[in-house]
């Protein structure tokens, strides 16, 4: 069994469609096996955008993301990180096919939805960034 991280991004709550999300898990079998509300500050967004932390467009990242609580989830289920990746579509939702979380639910390359791991070493180190001791107690 696999786990990933998965993050339900502001937009996600603004449009009302995170029970959309959950139940499309759901339906391929995957388990929440941990989740939490979180709201995003500085410190963690620039550790978890470090790759483009450095580049003009990751003030508007930053703001979007902390616009507003995030859900943090870790999924459990049999090659979880492809089969969420594919459920997901591309990054840009105005490239990802109907059907696609993303095709379906999101507006932009930004407001995506959400966020998921792309490998196993990636997923191990976000759900231990979104789901450290030090967080639990902020």
């Amino acid at each position: 069994m696999e786990k990933t991280l998965i993050l339900l991004k502001p937009d996600c709550f603004e449009n009302k469609v995170a029970g959309q999300v959950i139940s499309r898990f759901e339906e391929k079998n995957y388990s929440i096996v941990d989740a939490r509300m979180i709201q995003l500050n500085d410190d963690l967004l620039r550790e978890h955008y470090a790759h483009v932390a450095h580049l003009p467009f990751f003030p508007e990242i930053a703001g979007f993301m902390s616009s507003r609580p995030v859900l943090a989830m870790i999924l459990e289920g049999e090659n979880i990180i492809q089969g969420v990746r594919d459920l997901l579509g591309p990054t840009d939702s105005t490239t990802a096919p109907k059907g696609t979380i993303r095709g379906d639910l999101g507006t932009d390359r930004m407001r995506n939805v959400v966020h998921a791991s792309d490998s196993p070493e990636n997923a191990q180190v976000e759900i231990e960034r979104f789901f450290s001791e030090q967080l639990i107690s902020a």
